[in-house]
């Protein structure tokens, strides 16, 4: 097997994934499927819940009304919780949902490291701790739910310098853990605010891509907003002046704080910009109220669900299909 290089590394051009005509343009709908925890507090090893997870089936449900399969990026405490396979494992087997790994190294054995914001990063992790701690999960959800995972989301997107090592010695075809016009180095994550957003490869022989998360900026300033946008960070009413003025604004495709109409204009500027894959997200707690910032209520579960339908409309007119993981594999050209 051929070392490859670090999920970090900026790609060449000639890294970028070529994929056959006949694929067009895609999106896939990733779901961080991980424990309950109060966002507001430090984090803990013990002070979660899975009350959320019966939920999921209705979303299953709901998106196999619409022919949309969902990719399930399940932790260690939903893999080890015997509801998440009940409620999942018939619709994985039948290939109308996909399993992928998310790891959330702090509530994932072996514990061998101290709580920390640094050590919430599992690429911060020493190599063979990272390394125990994926595998551990891998083996867990191969378990429950009777299929190798394909596909990789570091938990707070945290991959390192080994990330990709261990995912090619484990099979992973696919990492999707670059939040792309993101930066999260001021508390010790990975920074994004420069790569792509097609896909591309971390090491074509091993057959590993990365397959970032779709964020864009939108207004008549957005061709310059890799660069000025992180000059706004510290000045949050600058960002949302230049919002309301049409002119910047930063728009990842999730209803997690993002609207309707954010998303539409969102999508409309991915496809000009010729992306082959839209990578579309959100977390699990979010499908029961009271469990994320973006849904408190039955009212603000309608407006979730209601977010999806017209996201998925808009994507249809557009002529934009679903994928999932083992099409987006077969498509590549190696």
């Amino acid at each position: 097997m051929v070392t490859p290089r670090q999920v970090l590394h900026m790609p060449d051009p000639a890294d970028f994934v070529r994929f056959a005509p006949e694929f067009g343009t895609r999106f896939i709908l990733t779901v961080d499927t991980e424990e309950e925890f109060d966002w507001s507090k430090p984090l803990d090893r013990t002070s979660h819940g899975l009350d959320h997870i019966p939920r999921i089936a209705k979303f299953q449900q709901f998106c196999e009304g619409l022919g949309v399969v969902p990719i399930y990026l399940v932790d260690y405490p939903v893999a080890s919780d015997p509801r998440a396979a009940e409620v999942l494992a018939d619709a994985v087997a039948a290939g109308r949902a996909e399993i992928g790994v998310q790891l959330h190294p702090w509530v994932n054995p072996p514990y061998d490291e101290d709580i920390t914001v640094h050590n919430s990063f599992a690429g911060n992790l020493p190599p063979e701790l990272e390394r125990a701690k994926f595998r551990k999960l891998r083996d867990t959800i191969e378990q429950a739910f009777g299929i190798g995972p394909a596909i990789y989301r570091a938990g707070r997107y945290g991959v390192g310098p080994n990330t990709a090592e261990i995912l090619s010695e484990c099979a992973i075809a696919i990492d999707t853990s670059v939040r792309a016009n993101f930066d999260y180095s001021s508390t010790g994550g990975p920074d994004f605010h420069l790569h792509p957003l097609r896909p591309w490869w971390i090491c074509k022989r091993n057959g590993l891509m990365e397959v970032p998360l779709t964020t864009v900026f939108t207004g008549l300033l957005k061709r310059f907003g890799k660069h000025l946008y992180p000059l706004l960070w510290r000045v949050p009413r600058m960002r949302g002046l230049l919002s309301r003025l049409g002119l910047l604004e930063r728009i990842s495709l999730t209803p997690e704080g993002i609207t309707l109409e954010e998303a539409v204009r969102g999508i409309e500027v991915a496809i000009d910009l010729g992306l082959p894959v839209l990578v579309l997200s959100f977390h699990s707690p979010s499908l029961c109220p009271g469990y994320t910032p973006y849904v408190r209520n039955d009212d603000d579960l309608d407006r979730f669900y209601d977010w999806w339908r017209g996201v998925f409309a808009h994507l249809a007119a557009k002529g934009v299909k679903p994928a999932n993981v083992r099409q987006i594999i077969e498509a590549a050209q190696i």
